[in-house]
């Protein structure tokens, strides 16, 4: 088999036991194209050798990758959906696939989406839609390219099957997808156990959860306490980079957001075409629960009902305490946040925050795309002459512009050479916002034309190079 010397296999959770997971069989699906494989992850955990029979073998078939988990496992969880409490969930169309480690050495998961039927399937036939997993490529993508700390898409394939979806025209095509991820150990891991009063199952979580994504804190005298701190923290850092990012992720229930603060499970998700608060991605979304402005706020209710799941093994006061700790942890991250987007220092957490008010107060009137103002006023005044020369230049103007350029100019730019990027020479940047993604998925539907995907994918990358908001922040470690 052709793998690299850096493939180190190391499965872990199967080994916590059948309370936590369960052995499934993949679906056996009738074709097998490959549509994406991602180069630069696969090179990260040495499966880039692989042969294209290899890929099908192992992201098609899953046949058991080499010395790592013999069977797939579908994981057992619960959650609040939209707040109201749902026991009936668990992986119903996908299964942690294999764990191994990545070059700097972090526990990874290869996990599916698609790839058939579980015990938690419930009446649904654990497929997924090529459409679903397009637009998952899109997203992850695009937030690794902004320094959102997400999932990355490793590999799809387009599966033959012909598929019914009562929200999109059917039949519509089928694929399987493979998704690189820290962790899947989601907060409705712990609420199922805490559901079922099983304090040593909790124990169990938690010793697995602080010995593998947070070593350092793996003999805490108060493990529950100390876990909870680090995802409040890791928490916290997520909602912030949505938030600079102009993202959306649309159903922010508790059995989608992990551990180890990633960005995970792409559904109806979608980037801001301009500055709206109450902006939502999911169109069933009806109260705005999950709306761009709210997601701190979910994100903070979704960490509460975690530390109520913890407090089966810990003390709820001192739980308590550190979920406290949440909007000052926040605020922080959040102008780390914005101050990397656009590509400078801080210049004081006072002139920090005046910068990001100032920065709203002008987006939100004027309506200018979210994702030109970043790419115009990238190293802040090392990019005015750019910015007021450009396609948007005669928008920069008025009293509420000043006040953010006057904000802005406070702050000295990082790493300026960046800007000699060739992405920054061109008009506008890309943005991938709904009318992007659905012209990029019309085009294969209508006509299966790959390449507008391919030169979006090309777009993103540049961005992703230019940008190079990976480098240096906590909880994000780029690729090589």
């Amino acid at each position: 088999m052709s793998l690299s010397s850096t493939y180190r296999p190391d499965p872990r959770f199967a080994a916590l036991g059948d309370d936590f997971s369960d052995a499934v069989d993949p679906a056996d699906f009738p074709q097998a194209t490959e549509r994406f494989w991602n180069a630069r992850w696969a090179g990260q955990t040495g499966l880039d050798a692989l042969t294209a029979d290899e890929r099908i073998a192992h992201f098609q078939r899953f046949d058991a990758l080499p010395d790592n988990q013999q069977r797939p496992r579908a994981m057992r969880y619960h959650g609040h959906q939209f707040r109201t409490y749902n026991p009936e969930l668990g992986d119903g169309r996908g299964f942690l696939f294999a764990q191994l480690r990545d070059q700097h050495g972090r526990l990874l998961d290869l996990a599916t989406k698609g790839s058939g039927q579980t015990p938690w399937s419930r009446a649904g036939d654990g497929r997924l839609t090529l459409k679903g997993a397009v637009r998952e490529i899109m997203a992850t993508e695009m937030l690794e390219a902004l320094g959102v700390y997400t999932s990355k898409t490793f590999a799809v394939f387009e599966t033959g099957e012909d598929l019914h979806r009562n929200d999109e025209p059917s039949p519509t095509r089928s694929a399987v997808l493979t998704r690189l991820g820290h962790s899947h150990m989601r907060f409705g891991t712990f609420q199922r156990h805490a559901y079922e009063g099983a304090e040593d199952r909790i124990d169990q979580l938690i010793g697995h959860a602080l010995e593998n994504y947070y070593p350092d804190q793996a003999d805490a005298a108060d493990a529950p306490s100390a876990l909870l701190e680090q995802v409040v923290g890791a928490s916290a850092r997520l909602a912030a980079s949505w938030m600079a990012a102009g993202f959306v992720h649309g159903v922010l229930n508790t059995d989608n957001l992990n551990v180890t603060g990633e960005s995970f499970d792409y559904g109806p998700w979608r980037f801001l075409p301009h500055y709206e608060p109450g902006f939502t991605a999911a169109y069933f979304d009806h109260s705005g629960l999950y709306a761009y402005a709210r997601q701190p706020e979910a994100v903070f209710w979704a960490l509460q009902q975690f530390a109520g799941a913890l407090s089966l093994s810990g003390d709820a006061k001192q739980l308590e305490a550190v979920l406290a700790t949440f909007p000052a942890v926040y605020r922080l991250a959040l102008l780390d946040a914005f101050l990397a987007r656009f590509g400078v220092q801080s210049a004081g957490r006072d002139n920090d925050e005046a910068m990001v008010r100032a920065f709203l107060g002008f987006m939100q009137p004027t309506q200018l795309p979210w994702e030109a103002a970043f790419f115009d006023w990238f190293g802040g005044e090392a990019s005015a002459g750019r910015a007021m020369s450009g396609a948007r230049g005669k928008r920069y103007t008025g009293e509420l512009f000043k006040t953010w350029q006057d904000a802005l100019y406070q702050h000295e730019p990082v790493r300026p050479e960046r800007l000699q990027h060739a992405y920054f020479a061109s008009e506008a940047p890309v943005h991938m916002v709904i009318d992007k993604v659905e012209a990029d998925w019309a085009a294969i539907a209508e006509g299966d034309d790959w390449s507008q995907l391919h030169q979006t994918l090309g777009r993103i990358a540049d961005a992703r190079e230019a940008y190079d908001l990976g480098a240096g922040r906590r909880g994000f470690v780029p690729a090589a």
